[in-house]
């Protein structure tokens, strides 16, 4: 196994057999579902409803890391939240099969929440204020935290290092970066008590059926800020988002207390995210997936947009947080 090119050996067959190793009898029918950080497959069985199969990233998480994503999932579906856990096998929910480990869901249906509806965003706000309920009672042990370190300062070391950023960027690049993380960092070190969260809770992550939501993916569940899965559910102009996220919190409120300071760290969070994703295309670009996914990655144009949306983001650290 390549750690540059770390799903070389995930054939299709390779796929298969995994999952018919565990008891289950396969049909042959294999669909690559959309995911680049793992790789993400729909099984058909025989005379069962097809399975999830999620192999993940070789050398990203430790064992116990994704164990405990796994028991966090299973203590939300305890309490009745609505959210895809793995699926148990021998009372295992990790396994492995020629040096790949994975996890296997069942099938969810839907489609992402129109948070548009203030009545969605009542429903959200519900289920995160009992997720965050649940996510308080006790830390992660060997999950990451959110931090300016990890997510900020890392990501432009890594991108100064590589050989990304046109030459005539460069100098623009590491000047915003800088001045960004000058900003953010005294912020974030400031921010309330961090507890476990999705940390990940975008549209794409949430899948709406029958008038209620099913969080799904919690390859980034980490330690963090209560907002950090609230903020990134907002959308439309600065008035139309403090309205949603008075709506959200309002909801959130009946069953868990949001901290109302933690408004002020959602811009610093999303230029937080806009580095990280940059720096996480980077780190990828070997994977064969990556290039494909993303082929102006490398190319003027696209570092000239990011240093633009740095820049954007310096104005937006300027502005007052959120009226909720």
């Amino acid at each position: 196994m390549d750690a540059e090119t770390p799903y070389a050996g995930l054939s299709p067959e390779a796929v298969l057999d995994a999952i018919d190793a565990l008891g289950f009898r396969t049909d042959g029918t294999l669909t690559a579902l959309n995911s680049y950080e793992n790789r993400v497959y729909q099984v058909g069985l025989e005379e069962e409803v097809p399975i999830i199969a999620k192999f993940y990233r070789p050398n990203r998480w430790s064992n116990e890391a994704i164990l405990e994503e796994h028991a966090f999932t299973h203590e939300l579906v305890q309490m009745e939240l609505p959210c895809v856990a793995p699926m148990l096998r021998s009372e295992r929910t990790l396994f492995e099969h020629d040096g790949y480990r994975f996890a296997l869901f069942p099938r969810q249906a839907g489609h992402p929440p129109n948070v548009e509806d203030f009545d969605v965003l009542r429903v959200l706000g519900h289920a995160l204020g009992r997720m965050h309920a649940v996510g308080a009672v006790k830390p992660f042990e060997h999950r990451v935290a959110i931090t300016a370190e990890r997510l900020g300062v890392e990501a432009m070391r890594d991108l100064l290092e590589g050989d990304f950023i046109p030459a005539e960027m460069r100098d623009a690049y590491e000047a915003v970066a800088r001045q960004l993380l000058e900003r953010i960092e005294p912020v974030m070190k400031g921010a309330t008590a961090a507890q476990r969260i999705h940390g990940d809770c975008h549209l794409g992550n949430l899948l709406w059926r029958y008038d209620a939501p099913n969080f799904v993916d919690f390859d980034d569940t980490a330690m963090g800020p209560a907002i950090q899965d609230l903020w990134m559910l907002l959308s439309g102009e600065r008035a139309e988002r403090s309205g949603q996220l008075s709506e959200l919190a309002e909801a959130y409120d009946e069953f868990a207390s949001l901290d109302v300071r933690e408004v002020a760290l959602i811009e610093p969070l999303r230029t937080l995210r806009i580095m990280h994703h940059a720096a996480w295309i980077g780190r990828r670009w070997n994977d064969p997936a990556f290039p494909v996914a993303f082929p102006s990655f490398n190319t003027l144009r696209f570092w000239s947009d990011h240093v633009l949306a740095l820049k954007e983001q310096l104005a937006a650290l300027d502005e007052p947080p959120l009226a909720i």
